[in-house]
This record gives structure tokens, sequence and C-alpha cells, in this order.
């Protein structure tokens, strides 16, 4: 979901090497950054001038069933990334998530310290401490529920919705008992190059502006693609889908962009203008079917 948008954003001013464990796309070529060696090789013969660590395993279900997977994949593949920019000495990016912290206060700001609930959480913090304290010019980004991808590649609430939609269901149950800030990864991608343009290093939260919740998210979904009255939301509490989802989570992610905003630097948008462009722009024709069908 987020390389593409970085691909889309920083291909337009920079020679770019982008890999995956899954090539699914003609600009990417295969590279596991768990194996240390063939990440340090495939690295130092590109020669480049940043490093962007942007993968991860982000479905916390299973995390909490591979523990071991996600440390290796979310927590050590950081760590071999650190060492690679320390020796070529390069700035390194991390992503980070809303997701490190308890949920016990409503927003969070740059400065709260995390207390991460599961095993994705944690492995995702403890690449946040190795970054800070091994890397001199290093960016940490925090995100929040991320908005991007089109229906290939986005693996989050927005593309569950549009497919429960394209499936034609008619009713549409949503937890009413989750809040965060949704991140357009377009967004997130050019605050970024601000960021490396300005050279402020360190850590920020970057997510959408306006604070909200599951429920709002969906209804603002709805009222875009004008269904509100051919598709019915139904309020449910988490537990509601506790069997499908039991990893452990945060009932407030929210994070507010204290940092970005003192030093000037926060180009994110409402939560909701990124969402009718992320629509208007990945997920035109999607539903035409849907829609004639209707």
């Amino acid at each position: 979901m987020l390389g593409d948008a970085f691909y889309r954003v920083f291909g337009v001013d920079y020679e770019l090497k982008c890999t995956d464990i899954d090539v699914n796309e003609p600009w990417l070529s295969y590279l596991d950054f768990r194996d240390h060696e063939s990440y340090r090789k495939d690295v130092m013969e590109f020669k480049p001038d940043y490093l962007f660590h942007l993968g991860a395993y982000t479905d916390l279900e299973y995390c909490e069933l591979h523990p071991a997977d996600t440390y290796a994949t979310n927590t050590l593949s950081v760590e071999n990334a650190a060492y690679i920019s320390n020796e070529l000495n390069i700035p390194l990016l991390y992503i980070s998530t809303a997701g490190i912290f308890d949920g016990r206060k409503d927003t969070y700001d740059d400065w709260d310290y995390p207390n991460p609930l599961g095993h994705y959480a944690r492995s995702k913090y403890a690449g946040e401490v190795f970054v800070k304290e091994n890397v001199q010019r290093h960016l940490i980004c925090r995100a929040g529920w991320m908005m991007g991808g089109g229906p290939r590649k986005d693996k989050k609430f927005i593309q569950k919705i549009m497919g429960q939609i394209k499936e034609g269901k008619k009713e549409l149950f949503v937890v009413n008992d989750k809040l965060g800030t949704p991140t357009y990864t377009h967004d997130f991608a050019q605050n970024v190059k601000l960021l490396l343009k300005k050279e402020y290093w360190g850590l920020y939260n970057m997510v959408c502006e306006g604070i909200t919740s599951r429920l709002e998210v969906l209804q603002e979904l709805i009222n875009l693609l004008g269904m509100k009255e051919s598709v019915r939301i139904t309020e449910v509490s988490s537990d509601y889908f506790k069997n499908e989802y039991f990893a452990e989570r945060p009932s407030s992610e929210r994070l507010i962009n204290q940092k970005l905003n003192l030093r000037g630097l926060n180009v994110m948008r409402h939560w909701a203008d990124g969402l009718r462009d992320y629509i208007g722009a990945d997920y035109q024709g999607y539903l035409d079917n849907l829609t004639e069908s209707r």
C-alpha cells in the first residue's frame, strides 16, 4: 500500500530501486530483507542516497499466531536496515504505527510514551527504539489507519468495506468503540519528501488531520459513494468481531502531528479529503457492475 504511493511520489524526482518479497509490479525486484546479506548486497549495488524501510507484517492476528516470524520481519529486518544505512552513512526512513500506544488516552502526540499491547505493536516499537538509538540521521514516521493502494493492494478497512459492497451486502457492521486517525498514503509520502528536503531528522507522528472513528469513516465512505439510501450501517462493539479479530487493539489510536505543526511542516490534509481523493483515483469503475444491477 505505502510502497505504491512512494513509487508514484518519489519516482518523479528520484531514481528508485524498489523491492518486495511479492513481486507484483514491473518496477519491483525480489528481496527478502530478513536476509541481512542479501539486503546489504542489494543496497550496496544500487548505492542509494537514502534507504526507505517500508515493509512489515501488519495483520495483527497473523502476528499473534506467528511471533517468531513477526519479530524477524518487523524488528530484525529493521536492525539490518540500520546496519546498512550506517555503513553507507545515509539517512534511514522507518515506518512506525499509531498501534504502539495502549489506548488509555484519547489522543497521543509525538512525545507520549508508547505501551504496545501485542506482538505486532511490540515488534514495531522495538524497531523504533533501535533506529532511534543507532542511526544518527533517521526519520521515524508513525502512520495511523492506512488508506491507499486500491483494490489490488489495500488490505485494510476501506478495501474490506468496498469488497463487501461489491458483493452486494446491504447491511454493513462497524465497531463504534475504536478511535483513530486515517492516513492517506500519498499525503504521507509527500510529507516525508518535505522532511527529507529540510533534513529535519527524528521521530514524527504523521497522520491525516481530523481525529475520528471507524463508524465516522464508514459513514463518510457511504456518503461519497451515494449509497446512504441503499446500504444500512449497523453499529456493534468490538466483541462482535472477536472471533475474527482476536488480537488486542487499543481503543484509541488517535495521533496528533504536534511536531510537524510546531515546525510548520504539516501538509497532511483532513482525512475526509484524502478519502475522497483515494476513492476517486483508485476505485473508478470498481462498483460499475453493482450500480448497473441496481
